[in-house]
């Protein structure tokens, strides 16, 4: 993310610099970076002179020449920069060989046919196959590769009916976050004529009998306003198959509150349609429901006043059960009677001291899967509660996408850890798990060794951190390490498998991953622990992170490499500004720089559960002091840093980055390179091909390989 620099005038830091040739410790690398020009936009916000000098460059590089010749510009400067770093080609090779793998997905039952993904490879994106039987012979279904020459469209969710006859996919393009939806005969593999366009954050809800599916879309934006404009008056429709969009029924909307957003979802007997509605990003939510055979899909509340986090596990006929952290902050299992006047919730299996992260019901058996300390743990109980024990897992990792129903006796979930990728099982509720399908792997895991530290933040909060390098290397002696973080909007930052983090490892780094406050690791308390005025909190996790690495030994003071991605690249713009002698490099992706005008673009309103309201006095004052983008400052030796983004990001505008770049290179901040690498037909992350992903991550580890003095093999 982009670091926000607050140009005030009091502070007297000057519009108006000139660009400054940087010099980098590689003596053949001078760098003299693009003039970017400045504007005369200064604002007065709770008696603060706020100056943006760089307001041009939020324009749409697609619809403004001027800010596409300023990233023409800087992309040759990058490129010319990273054109001469050792190892850039030894680091794609690595890549290229640790992405031979499949990466597979969890498969979906429908009518006696499994659906699955699976991206072997040399695959840009993933495949859709379906089997006839769960023994059956593979069939490839969609192959997206055949819709476009650069490979950056892609499959992004897709649904099967009941009867497994019609399959229902999104179809995503550029990385942007907008989805077209499109209807496969499965038997045939003809697509038919049905199209939606301008779907963003839907689920696919197919209605029995085949008649349509349910999905969510925002109006059609204005001309050229698609990639910027504010998300608002989501709605969720009803497509009836072999009718144009034109027609569709729209079945649930609130245009009373135009900033909610509402997703649909079916219980697997399709007796209820269950609608959840949120306001922001923050798990609270309101529940609708709509009678499947009701007259005109007439809706009716189940939850109100957006308390609470509610998420559908599945129901049978009228009872419904929930997840939910009403009365209990690390979540709990609640049913429901739907038929009652007024339906109560029964408690069916109690809060523990375990964070609940997920669960699904396989026949008569209720499967759950926790966190301890930040790694999972698979719980089995009936439905009436009542424990039945834990399911073996590989060793310390993530289990995810559990996938069960209560008309089914068969379920499956994945694992995954840092030296595994994913590995998908299947379970009958008799028996332990089995293998249903684990991908072939380019190196042993074996010799790759997962440990977990815990150290102390600034304020005495312990913070878990794993720790990944090649078993049997020596941390006593120090090598160059990555350290990733994220803290914010409670995701928990679980151990998963990434090539490219695999690659620093075996050229002899070691990758660290900091479970920060913001996140969900241990409940609500510590999300709320790193949210709003609290903040600087995952600031001082991540810092006391890095003060531990080379405290302990682990890296040498001049060794340190961090990253982050998205509200991770606010964190590295912050952690930056705030202790610039701590690290030696960074990579800050797609980050949210400018925390004053976050909330003005695409999903950025969301964000202001995390973040707060920038128009509020008290929020505009804890922002401003943490915004990367305003509190650059001159004088001051940045470490070196590359910043990523695309040109089709649609979740965190690039304005954010652009801005920061632009005053970063601007002010007199040292003789580290401080780049930007700006990607075209690439969004937020999803959805990118894996040819970008190896040239992305070559280049940017490269980067941090060579400011750490990682040494790769020629």
């Amino acid at each position: 993310m982009r670091s926000l620099t607050l140009l005030t005038l009091a502070m007297g830091l000057a519009t108006t610099a000139p660009a400054l040739a940087a010099q980098s410790e590689n003596k053949e690398n001078v760098l003299t970076y693009p003039e970017a020009r400045t504007v005369d936009v200064v604002e007065e916000q709770f008696g603060e002179y706020i100056a943006d000098p760089y307001r041009w460059l939020e324009n749409d590089v697609r619809e403004d020449p001027e800010v596409a010749e300023w990233v023409k510009a800087e992309n040759a400067v990058t490129d010319a920069y990273l054109e001469k770093l050792p190892g850039r080609k030894v680091l794609a090779e690595s890549m290229t060989e640790l992405f031979d793998f499949d990466d597979l997905g969890n498969p979906d039952e429908a009518g006696g046919k499994y659906f699955y993904e699976r991206k072997s490879g040399g695959q840009n994106q993933a495949v859709l196959y379906v089997r006839d039987g769960a023994d059956g012979e593979e069939r490839m279904l969609i192959d997206p590769a055949t819709w476009s020459k650069d490979g950056a469209t892609a499959l992004a969710g897709w649904k099967p009916s009941a009867d497994g006859s019609l399959l229902a996919y999104a179809v995503q393009d550029g990385g942007s976050d907008w989805r077209t939806l499109k209807v496969l005969d499965v038997a045939t593999g003809e697509v038919k004529e049905d199209t939606v366009e301008w779907a963003k954050f839907t689920d696919l809800a197919w209605m029995p009998n085949n008649i349509g599916f349910l999905y969510s879309r925002f109006p059609k934006p204005e001309e050229g306003a698609a990639f910027q404009s504010l998300n608002a008056n989501h709605a969720v429709y009803l497509h009836v198959m072999g009718s144009e969009q034109a027609k569709d029924t729209k079945v649930y909307a609130t245009p009373d509150q135009p900033e909610l957003n509402h997703s649909a979802q079916l219980t697997s007997d399709k007796e209820w349609v269950v609608i959840t509605s949120s306001s922001g990003t923050d798990e609270r939510y309101e529940i609708t429901l709509i009678k499947v055979d009701a007259p005109q899909l007439q809706t009716r509340k189940l939850v109100s006043g957006f308390e609470n986090d509610w998420r559908l596990i599945d129901g049978v006929g009228d009872t419904l059960y929930f997840v939910t952290n009403k009365d209990a902050p690390r979540m709990r299992v609640v049913k429901t009677d739907v038929s009652a006047a007024e339906p109560e919730f029964t408690e069916v299996v109690p809060q523990s001291d375990a964070v609940l992260g997920g669960a699904m019901i396989v026949g008569d058996h209720l499967v759950i899967s926790y966190l301890v300390d930040a790694k999972s743990q698979l719980s089995v109980f009936d439905l009436d509660g009542k424990a039945l024990g834990t399911l073996d897992l590989p060793g310390p990792g993530q289990v995810g996408s559990l996938s069960g129903s209560m008309k089914s006796d068969e379920g499956f979930f994945t694992f995954q850890s840092f030296n595994r990728p994913t590995t998908v099982f299947r379970y009958d509720g008799k028996a332990a798990p089995t293998i249903w399908a684990k991908p072939a792997l380019p190196f042993d895991p074996d010799t790759v060794e997962v440990t977990q530290r815990f150290y102390k933040s600034k304020d005495g909060t312990k913070i878990p951190m794993f720790l990944v390098h090649m078993k049997g290397q020596d941390l006593s002696k120090g090598a160059p390490t990555m350290l990733y973080g994220y803290g914010g909007f409670n995701i928990s930052v679980l151990p998963q498998y990434k090539p490219a983090w695999m690659a620093w490892i075996k050229a002899g780094g070691v990758f660290a991953s900091a479970n920060l406050r913001g996140g969900g690791e241990y409940g609500k308390e510590w999300h709320d622990a790193g949210r709003l005025q609290n903040k600087q909190n995952v600031f001082d996790d991540f810092i006391a992170a890095g003060e531990y690495l080379i405290g302990e030994g682990i890296t040498p003071k001049d060794g340190l490499a961090i990253e982050g991605r998205s509200n991770g690249g606010l964190l590295i713009g912050a952690v930056m500004n705030q202790r610039p002698d701590l690290f030696t490099a960074g990579h800050a992706a797609v980050g949210v720089m400018d925390m004053l005008r976050f909330n003005r673009f695409t999903a950025g309103r969301y964000w202001v559960d995390d973040y707060g309201y920038p128009d509020k006095e008290p929020d505009f004052k804890t922002l401003l002091a943490y915004s990367p983008y305003h509190n650059l400052k001159g004088g001051v030796d940045y470490p070196a840093l590359i910043v990523s983004t695309a040109d089709t990001d649609d979740r965190v505008v690039p304005g954010h980055s652009f801005k920061y770049v632009a005053r970063l290179q601007a002010l007199d901040t040292g003789d580290a390179p401080h780049l930007i690498r700006i990607e075209t037909r690439a969004g937020h992350g999803s959805g990118k091909p894996t040819d970008k992903l190896i040239e992305e991550y070559s280049d940017i580890y490269a980067f941090l390989a060579d400011a750490t003095g990682l040494e790769l093999e020629k």
